[in-house]
């Protein structure tokens, strides 16, 4: 069995698939000074509330925007699994993607692996809105090249600013108001960043479609993604296991390569 691991900047992602199907999956708060003992005690706990443990799992994958986290995942692979992990940046690591940019080095984990989660499974060109942290949009053409993209603060980054600049703005819970005038501070608040960010998502998919002058199909993914469902107009499909379907992936692609 694969454990794969996606480190984001807010929440860590683990998950489990047993050659034919993702078992279980798991969410906790990014914490870089976490050690890969506490992971593995965390870890095995909500293992055995699925009839796993760590003699299960064979291989691991792993992709992490979060520097200090990676050498204590590293370490919950090659200590608790008995295997080296692969992982997204490390040299010799086939993503199964090119990458069109002034800097291919440049490009974050997270984006090439939902690049490859997409790519395997929509056709033509591909629009990937990722909804955490911050909202990337990333552009992947019809032959599977990462093409570039837009980074713009997260929704949830945006609230925790305004609340934090303003000293008589409360923090609030991101809805989706009934109102777009609000009769109140609360409701003023829900929707200037609920409609702001389904303008700003509309408003740079019209952008991108104008400026790359094809036809594209749309994928929304990501830790808040569901809040825009029947929001948006430009979205086509919400799809919550981009990244892990990318991580299987590359595990599938460097394995074949090894021979494992």
């Amino acid at each position: 069995m694969l454990l794969a691991i996606d480190c984001g900047n807010t929440n860590t992602l683990f998950a489990v698939h047993d050659g034919q199907d993702w078992r279980a999956q798991w969410r906790t708060a990014t914490y870089s000074p976490r050690t890969a003992d506490e992971y593995a005690v965390w870890l095995a706990q909500l293992m055995s509330l699925q009839g796993l443990s760590f003699d299960d799992l064979s291989a691991c994958v792993i992709s992490s925007v979060v520097p200090q986290s990676l050498f204590n995942l590293r370490n919950l692979s090659k200590r608790y699994l008995k295997t080296d992990p692969v992982v997204i940046g490390d040299t010799g690591v086939n993503l199964g993607i090119s990458v069109n940019l002034d800097r291919p080095g440049e490009a974050g984990a997270d984006r090439l692996v939902n690049a490859l989660g997409c790519k395997v499974k929509y056709t033509g060109h591909l629009i990937i809105v990722d909804s955490g942290t911050a909202t990337t949009f990333d552009i992947v053409s019809a032959d599977g090249v990462f093409e570039g993209g837009i980074i713009a603060p997260g929704i949830n980054l945006s609230m925790q600013a305004l609340h934090n600049a303003a000293a008589q703005l409360p923090r609030i819970a991101i809805e989706r108001p009934e109102r777009v005038i609000g009769k109140n501070t609360v409701g003023a608040m829900q929707s200037g960043v609920f409609w702001g960010y389904i303008d700003l998502i509309d408003g740079l998919i019209g952008r991108i479609r104008a400026e790359y002058g094809q036809p594209m199909s749309v994928i929304a993914t990501g830790g808040v993604a569901s809040l825009f469902e029947g929001a948006s107009r430009a979205i086509d499909h919400f799809d919550a296991d981009v990244t892990i379907r990318g991580l299987l992936e590359v595990w599938r692609l460097n394995s074949v390569r090894k021979g494992a």
